[in-house]
């Protein structure tokens, strides 16, 4: 019996050292778990169209971390050294100057830790070889975990902005961003899933090494961690840029109001001095990258530090003025080496756009690609809904605070507001910091009517002297009303103003249900379609296999062939690399604008012109996508019409327009190649009512009808429409159609056709 009560008590003890958690710590720790999971959930939405990568560019990343795995990153025959022959033949791409390896190798030792552990990636076998590959298993959900990743992140970051509740309402906006979601949901396994995630940590950990509460060696240490994540976001994203030009501004504005101090000097340099040194040794950026007009700010504001440091350190003016011109001269020596030498590197194109909007007009391939284009300030409302209203009021509360924090994130704010206005691509950018401010605004706000709805309140500063005017059920109105904010954004939608027919609801729920590009077949509708992936399939199957090299000769069934070379516009070279494992003529990189002329060109001249670009390349197949949807008349005549839901008849202008050609010569009639339009009746519309064209006022243009582009796309849609067409091929014949003749009819709504031709070269 002594026994058992000296056990006892050697368990009371035990239990007298439990972690003692208080309940308002639990409640706040669930309402944080939830976020997450919530965050993690929405994003795995669009798993009900199927299990794929999403767009183009993550398929490229995809053959990236699989390379890495299977090569390495270093030797021979290593990523670094990798000379990738099935895009861009015949010349290839240098994989190591063209990508960067933040992403791939984050994911390779990602994947290399689930092995090691033994957790398998891959369910029940199947015969869909992207499916049954575990790598890309990761891939594809790669983007959640990261962002769910940022959610945690952002929660500490605005929980140093303006404590806890902040925090959890930053991350709880975050998680349900739909100009977020829509780069990291389920399959988006690009530069920004991970790269959005490193900008905060650059952000959270530098702002904590400048806080003078904490010991010199934690802030060290925050500033090292800050430097190495502002080096891997270098070697991620090209958008790194954006926060080091930013950590530089704010740094400078620390200076310029009295706000320097030695932990601001130490924090910056050991920052900067580890990023940039993992930048330059990144192949794409390479030693030149600390000299680019883009990092030289970080110099400038450095030099500053050091005259700031000094001028702390020296009492008699008349050595702080000695010592300011030793450094202005020196400073001054160095910028003129660096001009006379030629290091200084101009400005990229994508980045001098975003700078300055107007220059974007001097590239047609840059214009040429949507989400490159100016953003409509609608766009902000459409993304963030009543969270836009609060952007300016959290702006006002964060720079009011005259915190660290809080100056840096109003400088945030300001700034990626006006990038992503010039592009719309950057909106992205704008997602944690509107987060950040919209949280800051609504904390604000309700905390002094919160106070008022206690029956006993609190007694509060001088601040809330107007307490006493506003009643306890006004309070509960105010509040309920920041609630109801809320819910028109995330449960009625932004568009509650428009017809029921027009209506979407809550962008993050058509956000998150939107189907993966491939998985709808490319077209602009959420509307699953599998055309894209049997065409993929069809030619990973059927083809025979591309050359290893350019010259080198593929034994196929017993022959010498040359061996599969594809030819398609450059949307699609990333999907017939990856998937159909076949080399294109050119892809998304669309770094060989000479070679996208030539293929615009091809596409836009007659068939005798395409064969000899075609014969010059050694291309086998030929591969375009057409969109469309069958009408009909009184009459029953029914026939195929081109609609403009992302086919190659939505992109035939910029087919013209890259190689220097006037589009207006192949059609007038915007987004219809080969048709003219005269407005005989002045109403400025080529179609009725009902969306027919008006008797006499559209006609054949026999330009744009005798191109190449016109051609395969009509012989296909009428084939598909007719089980025949009134088109003639010369020298290409159909090898694979992603629909079979005759099934296209009307009431099929719309319809995405994938073409194969085999190019048949003449004998001569």
């Amino acid at each position: 019996m002594s026994r058992i009560l000296k056990d006892i008590s050697k368990l009371s003890k035990i239990s007298s050292i439990r972690p003692k958690v208080s309940h308002k710590a639990m409640i706040k720790s669930t309402v944080l778990v939830l976020i997450l999971v919530i965050a993690f959930l929405v994003r795995v939405l669009p798993v009900r169209w199927g299990y794929y990568l999403n767009e183009f560019d993550p398929y490229v990343q995809y053959r990236q971390t699989k390379y890495i795995l299977e090569n390495g990153l270093w030797g021979p025959n290593g990523w670094v050294s990798w000379h990738d022959y099935k895009s861009w033949y015949p010349w290839g791409t240098k994989m190591s100057i063209t990508y960067y390896p933040g992403l791939p190798v984050l994911g390779a030792v990602l994947y290399t830790c689930l092995s090691v552990l033994g957790i398998p990636l891959v369910g029940s076998p199947t015969l869909d070889p992207l499916l049954s590959d575990p790598v890309y298993i990761l891939c594809v959900i790669f983007p959640p975990i990261m962002a769910t990743l940022a959610c945690l992140a952002i929660y500490f970051l605005g929980k140093d902005l303006g404590g806890e509740t902040v925090g959890l309402f930053a991350a709880f906006f975050l998680a349900l961003d739909a100009s977020y979601i829509s780069r990291t949901a389920l399959g988006f396994y690009d530069d920004e899933s991970v790269g959005v995630l490193t900008l905060i940590l650059v952000c959270l950990f530098f702002l904590r090494s400048l806080e003078k509460e904490k010991p010199l060696k934690i802030s060290v240490i925050y500033a090292v961690a800050a430097g190495l994540s502002l080096g891997y976001l270098c070697a991620t994203w090209g958008a790194a840029r954006y926060p080091i030009n930013m950590i530089a501004l704010f740094t400078l504005c620390l200076i310029l109001i009295k706000r320097y101090s030695a932990r601001l000097f130490l924090s910056y340099g050991i920052l900067f001095a580890i990023a940039l040194s993992i930048a330059m040794n990144v192949p794409r950026l390479g030693s030149t990258y600390i000299f680019q007009t883009e990092v030289l700010p970080v110099y400038g504001v450095f030099f500053l530090l050091i005259v700031s440091e000094i001028s702390r350190r020296t009492q008699r003016i008349s050595r702080k003025a000695l010592y300011f011109l030793v450094f202005a001269c020196l400073i001054s020596v160095f910028f003129i080496f660096l001009w006379y030498t030629g290091l200084i590197g101009s400005i990229g194109t994508k980045f001098l756009a975003v700078l300055i909007p107007s220059t974007r007009f001097e590239s047609t391939i840059f214009e040429s690609v949507a989400e490159h284009r100016p953003s409509a300030w609608g766009t902000f409302y459409y993304n963030w809904g009543i969270g836009t209203i609060f952007l300016p009021v959290g702006l006002y509360f964060a720079i009011m605070s005259a915190t660290n924090v809080g100056i840096f994130v109003a400088i945030f704010g300001i700034t990626a507001i006006y990038f992503a206005s010039s592009m719309i691509r950057i909106t992205i950018l704008v997602s944690p910091v509107i987060s950040l401010l919209w949280a800051l605004a609504i904390v604000r706000l309700l905390k002094p009517f919160i106070l008022f709805m206690k029956e006993q309140p609190e007694k509060t500063k001088k601040k809330f002297k107007f307490r006493g005017y506003i009643s306890k059920e006004a309070s509960t109105g105010v509040v309920a009303l920041m609630f109801i904010f809320l819910i028109l954004t995330y449960v009625v939608g932004t568009d509650f103003m428009l017809p029921p027919s027009v209506r979407q609801g809550p962008r993050v729920f058509t956000q998150a249900y939107t189907p993966t590009t491939i998985a709808a077949a490319g077209m602009s509708v959420s509307s699953a379609a599998q055309d894209w992936i049997n065409a993929l399939t069809w030619m990973r199957e059927n083809l025979p296999p591309s050359p290893s090299r350019p010259g080198e000769p593929v034994y196929y069934n017993g022959e010498i062939i040359n061996g599969t070379v594809v030819a398609s516009w450059w949307d699609y070279g990333y999907w017939i690399t990856a998937i159909a494992n076949r080399t294109s003529l050119a892809d998304n990189g669309s770094w060989n604008m000479t070679q996208i002329q030539q293929i615009g060109l091809m596409f836009m001249s007659n068939e005798t012109e395409a064969v000899k670009i075609l014969r010059k390349f050694n291309v086998t197949h030929v591969v375009v996508f057409v969109t469309f949807t069958v009408s009909g008349s009184s009459s029953g005549y029914y026939y195929p019409v081109f609609v403009s839901l992302g086919g190659d008849n939505a992109k035939w202008q910029w087919m013209a327009r890259i190689p220097g050609l006037n589009d207006a010569d192949f059609g007038n009639l915007t987004g219809y190649l080969g048709y003219d339009w005269h407005d005989l009746n002045g109403d400025g519309s080529a179609f009725d009512s009902s969306g027919n064209p008006q008797s006499g006022e559209i006609f054949a243009n026999s330009r744009g009808q005798n191109t190449t582009l016109y051609k395969l796309m009509r012989y296909g849609a009428e084939m598909t429409t007719w089980s025949y067409s009134t088109i003639t091929l010369q020298y290409f014949e159909e090898a694979y159609f992603s629909r079979t003749h005759g099934s296209a009819t009307s009431g099929k709504g719309y319809i995405p056709l994938v073409c194969v031709y085999k190019v048949k070269y003449p004998t001569d």
